[in-house]
């Protein structure tokens, strides 16, 4: 039996007061739970959130969304203002996972999610993740599941949500809540690469928390999608998946947001393609050839390569669907 101490705390800085580096936060515990029953992770202490609010969704002043930590992936995805204004966000959410753990996922544990590569959760096989310095058996070992952007030497683990790489095409900051006061993080910033220290996944403290999630103000007169590709098509993670957000000034691309998923150690920009896309017309040729862009720098393991070709067609086929659903409203109109 694997035992810890629980810690209910009802206020932020009892939280913070109560947590140290050898603790966990659990608001839903969907992964840790897991984690923990696996041996991966060992806390001493586990400190429940779940009695210190921070399950509000808020519109801000400026237009921007703020989500509290403890919204559930169920209540986010259907949120009137995100279904209307984000509603890539909510497509993600709900191509993530069943309704039961929808139900009880929370933001900021989605944010926090790690890894289900399978030599991570073994804790008899070597992995730099779990145990810095002792290998990546994935690099030499089954890696179709694993990334072909954004890993090293150390780690080529792919990052699991749905619901990042839509926040991540969005746009937005994480809040941070420390002993020393609040900080926010940039979402493009707050996963890490796995490049030395491919254990630190997160730009987070010891002493810190997440208590919100702040979303960009939305796109006025855009268009999104959130596409998925995975081996079945219920309760899987992603091989690729793509979040784009596209305006049109006519035919041509005024501005585009593109997200990849399932090919990549964390949350990942497409930010080359964006470039070129600009001032483009929106032709199934320009997708092509900023798909092919988006992967320029990718690095294929020996059973991972068709996930180049499969990351490709989800851009275009993301980007085609924004495009027509634009065009579609132009008609209407």
């Amino acid at each position: 039996m694997r035992t810890f101490e629980l810690t209910r705390p009802t206020a932020i800085g009892d939280a913070l007061e109560h947590h140290g580096a050898r603790d966990a936060f659990i608001g839903g515990g969907t992964n840790l739970i897991d984690l923990v029953k696996l041996g991966v992770m060992r806390p001493e202490q586990v400190v429940d959130i779940n009695g210190l609010g921070l399950d509000d969704i808020e519109t801000l002043d400026d237009g921007r969304v703020r989500i509290g930590a403890r919204v559930s992936n169920a209540d986010l995805a259907r949120d009137d203002r995100i279904m209307r204004d984000y509603p890539v966000l909510s497509q993600a959410l709900l191509s993530g996972a069943s309704t039961s753990l929808r139900n009880m996922a929370t933001t900021a544990g989605n944010v926090m999610q790690r890894t289900r590569c399978p030599y991570f959760r073994d804790t008899a096989m070597p992995c730099n993740k779990r145990s810095p310095g002792s290998g990546c058996s994935a690099l030499t070992g089954i890696n179709r599941n694993h990334a072909v952007l954004g890993g090293s030497e150390a780690c080529i683990a792919v990052h699991p949500s749905d619901m990042c790489v839509a926040m991540a095409a969005i746009g937005g900051t994480v809040v941070l809540e420390g002993r020393k006061g609040q900080r926010e993080v940039p979402f493009a910033d707050f996963h890490l690469l796995p490049e030395r220290h491919p254990e630190k996944e997160h730009d987070l403290h010891d002493d810190e928390m997440i208590t919100h999630v702040i979303l960009d103000a939305p796109q006025a007169g855009a268009a999104s999608n959130y596409l998925k590709l995975r081996d079945r098509a219920s309760y899987e993670f992603a091989l690729a998946s793509c979040a784009a957000i596209l305006t049109l000034d006519g035919d041509t691309v005024s501005s585009v947001r593109l997200a990849l998923g399932g090919v990549a150690t964390k949350p990942w920009r497409a930010l080359d393609a964006e470039a070129a896309l600009v001032g483009m017309e929106a032709t199934t040729d320009s997708f092509e050839h900023a798909a092919v862009l988006a992967f320029q720098g990718a690095v294929p393991q020996s059973g991972n390569a068709f996930k180049v070709t499969l990351g490709q067609q989800a851009i275009v086929r993301s980007l085609r669907d924004a495009a027509r659903a634009l065009k579609a409203q132009g008609d209407r109109s």
